[in-house]
């Protein structure tokens, strides 16, 4: 897919409808792929992970995940059409994989939270098809049995769409790694996503989310946890708008 600049990665400049559409296609071609999407913060670790970069550059999709993100693209002069949140995707995809068949796989979150989310789709989306629900152990990622045991898991599986939720950069990691030895057909990087299925954590009011203030609610649901990603690492944007302006 055609991708422009912005800031310091390219990206995908495509609505929601069009993001829905693109991944069904991917879907019913098997063209095994990966999906990321660029917010503050994501945009903030790229600058100083060279190889978070290398992923997120050599994605199949790149969605753009936050209405900072779109101010910026409009002052730059190549304004992206829409906001596209895996948290607002993912329970659209997954209306859509109950009307076509796909299966899903859902992945990340803590212990029993997958599951939930899964319970909670099976009541909302009648005739989806989740074929697995699962939340790694702490520190999964640098145990090689764990990994090939959850790289099997998935292929016993083999869904259409693999939801994964461990925040970046280790979801974009993990699938970096491992979306070529598994048998999913598409992997979304989805952060949080897990937890608002689950109903653990709410979403913000829509009129906070459509004027960028997404992060206030958040950083009020946790603010122990979030203020240094708000407040001191993703203020490192204002410096990278002046740099790649």
């Amino acid at each position: 897919m055609k991708k422009q600049a912005l800031l310091n990665t390219y990206i995908n400049n495509i609505g929601m409808d069009e993001a829905i559409q693109s991944i069904e296609t991917m879907v019913e071609n098997k063209n095994r792929s990966y999906i990321v999407a660029v917010n503050v913060d994501v945009a903030v670790k790229i600058e100083n992970d060279r190889y978070l970069k290398e992923i997120v550059d050599n994605a199949d999709m790149v969605l753009v995940d936050g209405k900072p993100v779109i101010w910026i693209s409009k002052w730059n002069g190549h304004p992206v059409k829409e906001k596209v949140s895996g948290s607002d995707m993912v329970p659209c995809l997954c209306r859509k994989a109950a009307q076509k068949g796909y299966s899903i796989f859902i992945i990340g979150g803590k212990n029993g939270v997958a599951e939930k989310a899964k319970q909670n789709l099976e009541k909302t989306c009648p005739g989806i098809k989740i074929v697995g629900a699962y939340a790694p152990p702490f520190g999964f990622e640098k145990d090689l049995d764990e990994l090939a045991r959850i790289n099997k898991r998935i292929s016993e599986a083999h869904p259409d769409l693999l939801i994964a939720c461990f925040g970046c950069p280790k979801q974009e990691k993990w699938i970096y790694e491992n979306y070529k030895k598994y048998d999913a057909t598409v992997s979304i990087c989805a952060g949080a996503t897990v937890d608002f299925l689950a109903g653990n954590v709410k979403r913000a009011p829509e009129w906070m989310s459509e004027h960028g203030l997404e992060w206030l609610y958040r950083f009020l649901q946790e603010p122990k946890r979030m203020f240094k990603r708000y407040f001191i690492d993703d203020l490192r944007i204002i410096r990278m708008i002046w740099k790649y302006r």
